[in-house]
Order: C-alpha cells, then structure tokens, then sequence
C-alpha cells in the first residue's frame, strides 16, 4: 500500500462503515486515478471534499431512525456526557459515583436505556443529595474537595437547581425511551472524549472575565457542537439535532440562572451565544430538503 493509498483510506473513514463496505473501494480507484501518483499526500480540496461528504453521509443515515427518540437520546447522551464532567475532578473523593455516572453514560451510548434508567435516578438522587447535605446512602463528606482541575468544592458555585435540573432531565428522557418497543441506536464512542472537555468549567458560575484555559476549551467545545447541530439540521431539514441542543440548553440554563443576578456581562455573552445557536439549530430546518437536493 502507497502513502497516498493509506492517507485515503484514512480520510475515508470520515464515512459510515456501511458506506465504506458498499462503495468504499470504488471511491478509493477514482481518487487514486485522478491523481498523480507521485504525490505521497491527497490534495487538499479532495482531503476536505472526503471529510465533509463523509459527515454529510453520517447525518443522512441519522434520519433513518425515529425523529422524536433519536433527539431525545441525543440529548440525553450530551446531559450524561456533562454531568460525568462535573464530577470527574472530585473522583478521588466520590468515585463510586463517579463510576456510577460513566457506567449509566456508558449504557446510554450502547442505547440500552432500560438498564441506564435505575441507575440515572440512583445518580440524580445522591446529585441532590450532595447539592443540598442531605445523606443518601453513604455518608460523604461534605464539602466535597476536587482532586484535580477544580479549585473549588462540588456545587460550591451553584445550588441545589443545578445538582438536579441535569440528571432529572436524564431520567425523563431515559423513561420516555425505555417505554418504545425499539431500543435507540446506538452512539458513537467519540462522546467519552468530550467529558475531559466539559470538566471543571461549572456552566452555573464560570469566571469569563479572565477565562483560564479549562474555561476557553469548554466554550469552544460546546459552540462547535451546537454550530454541527444546527448544520446537520440545515443539511437534512431534520429537527432532531434541534430537540437534543434544547434539552442541552435547558440543562444549562437552570445551572445559569441560579447565579443570575450575579453573572457579569461576558456570562451573559456565553449563555447567550448557547440559546443564539440553540436557535439557529431550531430554524434551520425545513422538513422539505431531499437527498436530490444534495
């Protein structure tokens, strides 16, 4: 195999497997026949061609599953994927619930919503309890102190509003799922890395005046999402990315308000360019757009 053979292959694995399977090899003999082989690298206008195609292919086959459940349990795949976050600093100090809320993540991925129900309640359940000093279980310390990239107790920035809000949005969802006779497809193992992404920056009370870099990565990763969302629903006409950013929204903005009459104007900026996009990714779509069209 040719370094330019390779790097093709590479770059086609942009799209689905089933796609790669069906017409994978086809596509591989047109890009090596139009171009020099010489080269050890793809031009970049077909490198870029490649990427954006494939995620094009990957967002059609989405539509092929069931609009309201599979919004739904995008949405709640992100609010796992969050609230995993915000209790990934203190895992030295709770790591039986921290290995409670990655494995009820790990099940939603896997689309297994039944299994991930009883152990979402058990989560949001000890979420209030340690937002609000109750005991629940085992006796935790309170408060409780971070290991590592926190500098600050858990929910020492927001209240009992934000320990909740997330995880009882995860359970509802998680119950309107488990109640369908189809299971949801499954995600995509590339959510696990977003959860280093999203720790240690607390939506509910984030210093933007000087926004350290934990602050800047969790902006950027939630602005390129909500920004995929609302292309994918512009490129479909399908709202479902649209239902699963509202119910990211909804999440946060509980954790924002808590604090509201103490946010400076760079948090108001932030959570106003979260509803900004979250806006954008509900008027985007058409419903009318066809695969011809693309």
């Amino acid at each position: 195999m040719t370094p330019l053979e390779r790097r093709y292959r590479r770059l086609m694995r942009a799209y689905p497997r089933s796609y790669r399977s069906a017409y994978g090899e086809e596509l591989l003999d047109v890009l090596l026949g139009h171009t020099d082989p010489a080269r050890s690298t793809p031009p970049f206008k077909e490198a870029a061609g490649l990427l954006v195609n494939g995620a094009r292919e990957r967002v059609w086959q989405a539509v092929t599953a069931p609009m309201w459940a599979d919004g739904v349990h995008l949405g709640v795949t992100a609010l796992c994927v969050a609230n995993l976050a915000a209790l990934l600093p203190y895992v030295a100090s709770i790591p039986a619930w921290c290995a409670l809320s990655a494995l009820t993540l790990t099940l939603v991925i896997l689309g297994r919503v039944r299994h991930a129900l009883p152990l979402a309640l058990l989560a949001g359940v000890k979420a209030w309890a340690l937002g609000t000093g109750v005991t629940f279980l085992d006796a935790t310390q309170l408060p409780v102190e971070p290991g590592f990239l926190a500098h600050y107790p858990l929910y020492a920035r927001s209240g009992p509003v934000a320990a909740v809000t997330g995880p009882l949005l995860v359970c509802a969802g998680l119950a309107f799922l488990a109640v369908r006779e189809e299971r949801p497809r499954r995600r995509s193992w590339w959510w696990l890395p977003a959860v280093p992404l999203l720790a240690a920056a607390d939506p509910a009370w984030m210093s933007l005046e000087d926004p350290g870099p934990v602050v800047l990565v969790r902006i950027a990763a939630e602005t390129v999402t909500l920004t995929a969302a609302a292309w994918a629903g512009r490129t479909t006409g399908d709202p479902r990315w649209a239902l699963a950013a509202v119910i990211y929204l909804v999440a946060s903005s509980a954790a924002f308000s808590e604090n509201l009459p103490y946010q400076s104007r760079q948090n108001l900026a932030y959570w106003g360019l979260l509803a900004f996009l979250t806006l954008v990714a509900a008027l985007v779509p058409d419903g009318s757009r066809t695969r011809a069209l693309d």
